[in-house]
């Protein structure tokens, strides 16, 4: 039997109901949704909230993926609605959280100034329009084709590469 019937008959047995079968899945799955949560959020914490938020939508939902596309596609979907309801979230109590100010950052070596220039470049990808922000998570993050990302996000191939290159710009410009 091959990866793909394999993945197909552990998920038709977790949608009747299947524990174990649901377990493996979630075994497969669980660091790809925690590590697109991380990516879109940008905090370890948050991060795990999200990746639970999204195993319970899983378990309640399951019964609903068709086979239409890849699983993972359908997962990336599922990750990315949560990633987008926390980040609303998050925006609605941000004003409560401003009264403790930014923090300072202090010499640092070269590799850990590497590591903070790359988490500016990612909390700027954060900070992008919705569409944009996507796209560059799931090109760049995640390493997807452009077309596999208008799949995920069901818009064309051609809107992905112009908000691609509308998130570049806008990169550029405040970077």
């Amino acid at each position: 039997m091959n990866k793909g019937n394999e993945e197909k008959t552990i998920i038709l047995a977790a949608q009747a109901g299947d524990r174990q079968a649901f377990a493996t899945l979630l075994n497969t799955y669980y660091s790809l949704i925690y590590r697109m949560a991380y990516k879109w959020c940008g905090d370890q914490s948050e991060a795990e909230d999200i990746a639970q938020d999204v195993v319970v939508k899983l378990a309640t939902s399951l019964s609903s993926y068709d086979n239409r596309a890849a699983f993972s596609s359908w997962l990336y979907k599922i990750t990315l609605n949560r990633v987008r309801d926390f980040m609303r979230a998050r925006s609605r109590h941000a004003v409560k959280h401003d009264a403790y100010g930014a923090e300072t950052v202090t010499s640092q070596a070269p590799e850990q100034e590497q590591a903070l220039l790359n988490a500016d470049v990612w909390d700027e990808v954060r900070n992008l329009p919705d569409k944009q922000r996507d796209c560059v998570l799931l090109v760049y993050g995640e390493e997807l084709s452009h077309l596999e990302a208008a799949q995920i996000l069901d818009m064309k191939e051609s809107t992905v590469s112009w908000n691609l290159h509308e998130a570049r710009k806008c990169l550029k410009e405040r970077l």
